[in-house]
């Protein structure tokens, strides 16, 4: 398995990002698809709309959240695009890309982590 990055969507784009996947449901503010430089919007891996409001990025939800986020990302309707993101990983470098102000509470950390450990 490749080294699997996390990156702010708004950070700039480096060749060494390897393969560019957006991992959040909605398109991130003020980004503008033509700049964005993404590869791949990966946004059916992303948290449910309802979890995500619940969450509301409140680091008192942390652990219950990146539990439930996994939760999402083991359901049957899930698995192809988790599918797809782990075979991005066995082809080179994968960047994760979000629009959290919070580098270490966040989607991205929770499947980056779920990515490693079932590969």
């Amino acid at each position: 398995m490749a080294p699997i990055a996390l990156k702010r969507v708004y950070e700039q784009a480096e060749a060494e990002d390897g393969t560019r996947v957006l991992v959040d449901r909605l398109w991130p503010r003020g980004l503008r698809k033509d700049k964005a430089q993404i590869d791949f919007w990966a946004k059916d891996v992303a948290p449910s709309n309802t979890l995500r409001r619940w969450f509301g990025h409140r680091p008192d939800r942390w652990e219950e959240f990146a539990k439930r986020y996994r939760a999402e990302l083991a359901a049957p309707e899930t698995q192809p695009q988790v599918e797809s993101l782990r075979a991005l990983t066995r082809k080179g470098r994968v960047t994760l890309l979000y629009a959290a102000h919070d580098e270490s509470m966040n989607n991205a950390v929770v499947l980056r982590d779920d990515l490693r450990k079932r590969h």
